[in-house]
């Protein structure tokens, strides 16, 4: 744990890997306590620190709150973030914990069994908006590309547009117009594209674009794969 001085305030700054699959891996996650209060200075914070995500936590009305910031922006939801703060938040003694978000008041359950952390949460409503293959493409800046399925926005709390090529040299392939998606996802509500593929094993792939920098595209996305979960109705491996 890092404390740092914001103002009058010493914040309690934990820095946490979630959806690692080795030791040292994952996506990172800054966990705020005690923080600055306003959205403009946590967008500040999360900015400067210039890590995949930031989640705040408040306590109002005896509840607690989780309030979540990329780099460059504020966002209804993040997965990795709330494994994170699940982590700090659970104990043995406290094994699960009912929490909501800032933006939506969206209602999320944290679990703490065997050592692991889990989120339960419910889908929310798809947004009524009409993607054609020819939009998928300029999003993709792939001319012509053909997709393996039709476009599609589903959400569990952040919207995405769900975009299934043919395969993974296709999938890694794409050097996508990132302005565009993000003059189009902050017209519509919808917090990006998340672009998959099956693979032969099975398992499924994807690359998820919300970010205006390249390199700071997600390694691991959980409203995405919450996203694509709702969409196929099963479980899945990522």
């Amino acid at each position: 744990m890092r404390r740092q001085g914001i103002g009058m305030q010493t914040a309690q700054v934990q820095e946490l890997l979630c959806f690692g699959i080795a030791a040292g891996g994952g996506n990172a996650a800054l966990v705020v306590q005690h923080g600055p209060a306003g959205a403009g200075q946590r967008q500040q914070f999360a900015t400067e620190r210039n890590k995949p995500a930031c989640v705040f936590i408040d306590t109002a009305d005896g509840r607690i709150v989780l309030d979540y910031f990329y780099p460059h922006k504020r966002s209804p939801l993040c997965l990795h973030a709330t494994l994170a703060a699940a982590r700090v938040l659970l104990s043995a003694e406290r094994p699960q914990l009912e929490v909501r978000t800032a933006m939506h008041n969206q209602p999320l359950s944290l679990i703490l069994q065997d050592g692991e952390v889990f989120i339960a949460l419910a889908p929310q409503a798809a947004l009524a908006v009409a993607v054609s293959q020819e939009l998928a493409a300029q999003l993709l800046a792939a001319p012509g590309i053909a997709l393996a399925s039709p476009p599609v926005i589903a959400s569990v709390g952040s919207p995405k547009l769900l975009l299934e090529v043919a395969d993974s040299v296709t999938l890694q392939a794409l050097t996508p117009d990132l302005a565009r998606i993000t003059d189009w996802s902050r017209r519509h509500g919808v917090n990006g594209c998340y672009v998959w593929c099956r693979r032969p094993d099975g398992a499924l792939e994807g690359r998820n674009l919300n970010h205006l920098d390249p390199a700071a595209e997600d390694a691991a996305t959980g409203v995405a794969a919450g996203a694509l979960t709702v969409l196929l109705k099963t479980g899945l491996i990522l």
